[in-house]
């Protein structure tokens, strides 16, 4: 992801000071030499570099700071509170009209993901703010892009106006607002032509949609790849357009991030939105003190949590764990579990979320964790009906028939049997201790760490002892 490597560096150098028992002229400026080299690697602008040292200082040789019980700790802050103001100091909503239809243009260079953004955006304005959008085509230029958001547009369940490439972009514009006003349509996001480079003609044509609608919001999309060409691309159309915002793309790219910190700063274009994925719903409102936790290291928890939420169904979820704590949970409801993690993103970006994590993360094997899910998701899939409700009926001729089908082996299939059953009997030993109030945190410990160890389920006399030693 952008800013990996600017993270690791970051968090490296403020744990070195955070240790510090006092604050000293000479491990802080250790520790800025440090800051200094890991935004210069990253690709932020000299200039910026520069300032945010500068201004790390005067803040951190304050009165408020040396007499800190902590001063280490507060520079830590200090640090995270430049990179959030570098970011734009607070999420940049959209500016939604009280009344009528609130008109959003996007605009780019070909190749930084436009028509695939401007779906995504689409669908997380219909289902997380409630709007009813529509989509407009409007880049007459390069035909596949009509076919592409008409494609988009089903797979969102989103209406897509088009007149085809033989009509004007500004024509299309034209009809397809009029359309919009008389369908009872609050959001229209207009698909403008990408370009190869900032191209006189169409920046005219740009003007010119601009002009017809009054654009609320112009989004320019920027690839997270490109590095500091952000800067110089966001400049240029911010010279031909009244630019509201960016949406940066591939932001789960390999990219160093430096463009993404330098862009606020230089053009006070704020970044609204990111994509960290190829998937539909894998764009999000960009949070500046997130992205701040985050690339010091400190996790970000409340993204995590709002993740979970998307991809969980809460009332199966209910079920899910009360069936666990009967004692019912099936592999059915396993497969559910791997699937819900799944939509939540690859391991390694979740990992990255929790406080303390962030340098574990890149040590995860991810192909291999992946492959081990699509493992497991193929043997669960391989049985029947009644296998999955019933694993413990399952037989050796019904264990060759599903590795068969998996294209794993017996043993592989053995191995999540025995996984299955060990969870299960501890969830329903735990859920009828819960209903007897005999459940506390040393009984807690004591299983966890039994099944750590690889441990077998306490046979009847050995929870008897717990009993009796916790008195249950």
């Amino acid at each position: 992801m952008a800013f990996d490597s600017l993270s690791d560096r970051l968090s490296k150098a403020m744990r070195n000071v955070a240790g510090k028992g006092t604050l000293t002229d000479a491990n802080m400026e250790d520790m800025l030499k440090e800051v200094r080299l890991a935004l210069l690697e990253a690709d932020v602008n000299y200039r910026i570099v520069k300032d945010f040292l500068n201004e790390i200082r005067e803040k951190a040789r304050g009165e408020e700071v040396l007499k800190s019980v902590e001063p280490g700790q507060q520079l830590v802050k200090i640090v995270h509170d430049q990179i959030e103001e570098l970011l734009g100091n607070e999420e940049a909503g959209l500016n939604f009209k009280e009344t009528g239809i609130t008109t959003i243009m996007m605009v780019g260079l070909q190749g930084t993901g436009k028509t695939t953004s401007i779906a995504k955006i689409t669908k997380l304005l219909k289902e997380k703010q409630d709007r009813k959008p529509m989509l407009i085509a409007a880049d007459v230029i390069r035909p596949a892009a009509i076919e592409q958001l008409q494609t988009l547009g089903k797979e969102i369940d989103v209406e897509v106006f088009t007149k085809g490439v033989e009509t004007k972009a500004v024509e299309t514009v034209r009809q397809g607002m009029e359309y919009a006003k008389a369908n009872g349509y609050d959001t229209v996001l207009i698909d403008t032509a990408g370009r190869l480079h900032i191209d006189e003609e169409l920046m005219n044509e740009l003007k010119d949609i601009n002009e017809l609608v009054q654009a609320d919001e112009i989004l320019l999309t920027v690839d997270a790849m490109t590095g500091q060409d952000i800067v110089n691309v966001a400049q240029a159309f911010k010279e031909a357009l009244p630019l509201t915002g960016l949406v940066v793309t591939k932001f789960d790219g390999d990219s160093r991030g430096g463009g993404v910190l330098s862009v606020k700063k230089i053009t006070n274009v704020p970044v609204k939105f990111v994509g960290e994925g190829e998937k539909i719903d894998d764009m999000d409102v960009f949070h500046p003190d997130r992205m701040a936790d985050r690339i010091l290291g400190m996790g970000d928890v409340v993204s995590l949590v709002e993740k979970a939420q998307a991809a969980m169904d809460e009332k199966e979820t209910e079920k899910m764990a009360e069936r666990m704590m009967n004692g019912q949970f099936s592999m059915d409801d396993l497969l559910k579990q791997f699937e819900m993690i799944e939509k939540m993103g690859p391991l390694g970006g979740i990992m990255k979320m929790l406080p303390g994590m962030n340098q574990y993360a890149d040590l995860m094997d991810e192909a291999k964790a992946g492959s081990a899910m699509k493992q497991t998701k193929a043997i669960i899939q391989s049985m029947t009906k009644y296998e999955r409700q019933h694993p413990e009926k399952i037989r050796s001729t019904m264990k060759k028939r599903i590795a068969r089908g998996s294209g794993t082996t017996v043993d592989q299939v053995n191995k999540l049997l025995n996984q299955f059953n060990r969870t299960k009997k501890a969830m329903g030993t735990l859920g009828m201790m819960q209903k007897n109030g005999h459940l506390d945190e040393d009984h807690l410990e004591q299983m966890a760490n039994r099944f750590q160890n690889g441990g077998n389920m306490p046979s009847a006399q050995q929870l008897e002892e717990m009993k009796r030693k916790f008195k249950m």
